[in-house]
């Protein structure tokens, strides 16, 4: 039985995370696309991190919460640190974009 099926038999289905190219490029061997098991987005951040040493500081702030020029969505919807993730939800982290 492999760890995905282990995972559903507990009841732990997993999100899909897509983070922002910017990102990406900063850490070697992360993905556009990556799939996770995490309860809210805090516990995201944290699997993230675990891949990526590093990403977290990304992401969050030292307070901590979600730095201003990040903002993740997730189905849709502005979310934060606490915002719970639904088995299969699709959460999307955005880079603000700003201009004059």
């Amino acid at each position: 039985m492999d760890e995905s099926t282990l995972r559903e038999e507990r009841g732990e289905a997993g999100v899909l995370v897509r983070l922002p190219p910017h990102l990406v490029v900063l850490f070697p061997g992360a993905g556009r696309v990556v799939p996770l098991v995490a309860r809210n987005v805090g516990d995201m951040v944290d699997a993230l991190d675990a891949f990526w040493p590093g990403m977290r500081e990304r992401i969050c702030d030292e307070t901590p919460a979600i730095r201003r020029h990040i903002n993740v969505f997730v189905e849709g919807r502005r979310a934060n640190l606490s915002t719970p993730l639904a088995p299969g939800a699709d959460v999307f982290v955005i880079t603000a974009i700003s201009g004059g």
